[in-house]
């Protein structure tokens, strides 16, 4: 993982909400020290070891002062924004009866109202108390909650978080992994706000974005990374071109080990769109598979294992448009990546899959990750009656593509 990306993803978030809570800053541990007192009597007093005396957190420290009355304007302030930090717990009834998808969207939008609620406690506390000790730390948390917020989908929250970000990359004085880092979550939000329609544009965006990026940090190598992931979103947009161009580009630029690696693959994978594909082998049942032979109908190559969980929750579905359009034309050629033949024979014959499997339990599939680019899996290629790969992108709507180029002549 490159720079950029280890440094966003493990940020400090303030707000409890996400999955991930980094280090919190406790106070310094105290040095040992024992104090022994000798004795009056035949009884002696035990010994006191302060580092195994109970620690009193920065928040619980508040409650003291506050039941002792010592506590200023300020300190009830910051109690009171320590308090409105905890995140909110999970419906009881969620831990015997697994929530609906829109339950768990309606939680996670009231925590976006919430953690913009808490952004403002924070903005209210360091504008006020400009001097106090907690003012710079009031700053960051409002940073983090806007985006806590922005992430949980509080559309509201966007263009305040925006503005704290141009503020900040303003300053001459930021570091360039952190200046870096602000730009690549501009370049994540683009994409995040997109929907179906305005994807294509939010592409186009986000690639504008990350060239200016590349420009300002010309000897990042980890940059290179951000063009990648723009190749992959066009691939999955069925923009096969666009994203074999993107691929070829990295390739020729300076990149990192692991991105030149995804390049190469990507290249490779794209190359066969549009071109007829050759693969002949004798199925783990003894038959003989041959697509040359096959020419005339429409046939699903399916890169597949059994120890795939995104493959084995996309069989129904497979098995369902072959159930319905297999008589009509349409065939699967199932290439397996495992390495282990009495599990793929328990899956095909549990199953029920009536169509051909490749096993190669010394390779597991390497011979055609070498060839085709398929690093991986569930990838589905359509072929079309001529014998020329389609579609690299078969998983989505399989069976109305299928249906369609059946009833091409």
């Amino acid at each position: 993982m490159s720079r950029v990306f280890v440094a966003i993803a493990c940020g400090a978030i303030a707000f409890g909400f996400m999955g991930c809570k980094g280090k919190s800053d406790a106070p310094a541990q105290a040095k040992a020290m024992t104090t022994s007192t000798s004795s009056n009597s035949s009884t002696n007093k035990p010994v006191v070891n302060l580092n195994e005396a109970p620690v009193l957190s920065e928040e619980d420290s508040a409650f003291v002062q506050a039941a002792t009355g010592k506590m200023s304007d300020a300190d009830k302030a910051w109690r009171d924004l320590q308090r409105s930090l905890q995140p909110p717990a999970f419906p009881p009834e969620w831990q015997t009866n697994e929530p609906t998808k829109e339950q768990v969207m309606e939680f996670q939008k009231k925590n976006g109202v919430l953690a913009a609620e808490a952004a403002d406690r924070a903005h209210q506390f360091y504008t006020k108390y400009t001097t106090n000790e907690h003012a710079v730390e009031a700053q960051k948390r409002e940073y983090d909650l806007l985006k806590v917020a922005v992430d949980l989908g509080n559309t509201n929250a966007v263009t305040r978080l925006d503005s704290l970000e141009t503020t900040r990359l303003k300053d001459p004085n930021l570091p360039e992994d952190e200046r870096i880092g602000l730009r690549v979550q501009q370049i994540q939000r683009i994409m995040s706000e997109a929907t179906e329609a305005t994807l294509s544009n939010s592409l186009v965006r986000a690639e504008t974005a990350v060239r200016s990026l590349q420009r300002d940090f010309p000897a990042r190598n980890d940059l290179a990374a951000l063009t990648m992931s723009l190749a992959d979103l066009w691939f999955d947009q069925g923009n096969f071109n666009k994203s074999g161009a993107l691929a070829q580009e990295v390739l020729k630029g300076k990149a990192e080990d692991d991105t030149k690696e995804a390049a190469t693959a990507l290249v490779k994978k794209v190359s066969h769109f549009g071109k007829p594909i050759s693969i002949k082998f004798t199925a783990l049942d003894g038959r003989e598979v041959n697509m040359e032979k096959l020419r005339g109908k429409v046939v699903l190559v399916d890169f597949w294992a059994t120890w795939c969980g995104p493959c084995m929750r996309e069989l129904p579905n497979v098995k369902a448009a072959y159930e319905k359009l297999h008589d009509k034309g349409f065939e699967i050629v199932g290439i397996s990546y495992d390495d282990n033949k009495e599990a793929l024979q328990r899956t095909v014959t549990t199953e029920e899959m009536k169509w051909p499997q490749f096993f190669d339990a010394e390779n597991a599939g390497k011979s055609f990750a070498d060839e085709y680019g398929v690093t991986t899996i569930p990838s589905m290629w359509l072929v079309d009656k001529k014998g020329v790969v389609r579609d690299l992108m078969g998983r989505t709507d399989l069976a109305g593509k299928v249906e369609k180029m059946l009833a091409e002549k």
